[in-house]
């Protein structure tokens, strides 16, 4: 069984992006669901994940509305594969106009 964390960090502002709700999804059943700390980082969502597709969902509209910004992507979805066991880490960049993604470690 794998693990998975996550981190959004807001480029606009040059921080982490504090209070992001987060869910986790495999096909369109929620696993877990939690928020980013003071640090921008969810250390771990559970459960232990199987090999297989899963998606994490950023509630972007709402970390824009508490951080006072206005986006045009008010959600962010990202679809990943688990193929082996290991620590899987999915950071997030955020912008007003723009989000990047990549497989982390």
């Amino acid at each position: 069984m794998s693990s998975l964390s996550t981190h959004v960090l807001d480029t606009a502002l040059g921080r982490p992006a504090q209070g992001v709700p987060v869910r986790l999804y495999a096909a369109d059943v929620v696993l877990a669901t939690g928020t980013t700390d003071d640090d921008g980082r969810i250390a771990e969502l559970e459960p232990a994940l199987a090999p297989g597709t899963y998606r994490l969902w950023f509630d972007v509209a709402a970390y824009a509305a508490a951080s006072g910004q206005h986006v045009f992507f008010p959600e962010v979805s990202v679809t990943f594969t688990v193929a082996d066991e290991r620590h899987y880490h999915v950071p997030l960049l955020l912008s007003p106009f723009a989000f990047s993604t990549y497989r982390g470690s």
